[in-house]
């Protein structure tokens, strides 16, 4: 089935409208401080109208034949949408920290640098990030690069989704 705009869609998301949607499938994670795993995921884009997106996101680690082991990350937010393919991400996460992203939109990608970090006391340190997000081949394709436990900003997670 093919990928239809809504009729309501605001303006200032244009850019990011490709996004709109379920989107699940399979990506791969890495970092110094702990063991390569992969993991499947489902995001989700909705939109209202208004120049914003509600988005959601689950994951779960996966054993190497693709089979579920436990839940992973969960993070919820607002993509919001401005002129010209500004835009800014408010993210919160189950593991104890929100997030304030900037970026811009354009020809089919979305590219956002942390603004601040905000952490409970019980959460791991975490100082950045930088996601990218692009549509390729009708797929979405994301990299989150992170600088968390005394380590510098470098690769984390990668994944490409299918829309549901």
């Amino acid at each position: 089935m093919p990928f239809e705009l809504p009729e309501n869609l605001h303006p200032d998301c244009a850019p990011v409208a490709w996004m709109l949607g379920r989107w699940g499938g399979r990506g791969h994670g890495d970092y110094p401080t702990i063991e390569k795993f992969q993991f499947g995921q489902e995001l989700v884009f909705t939109h209202d109208g208004r120049p914003f997106f509600h988005y959601f996101s689950r994951s779960w680690i996966v054993d190497e034949n693709g089979e579920k082991v436990r839940e992973a990350a969960q993070e919820s937010g607002f993509l919001r949408c401005r002129p010209e393919g500004c835009a800014t991400l408010l993210l919160t996460h189950n593991t104890g920290f929100a997030e304030l992203w900037y970026g811009e939109a354009a020809d089919g990608k979305l590219d956002l640098t942390t603004d601040a970090v905000v952490r409970t006391e019980s959460a791991k340190e975490y100082t950045g990030g930088k996601r990218l997000y692009g549509n390729v081949e009708g797929d979405l394709l994301y990299a989150y690069d992170m600088a968390a436990m005394g380590q510098a900003l470098q690769p984390h997670l990668w994944a490409r989704l299918v829309r549901q």
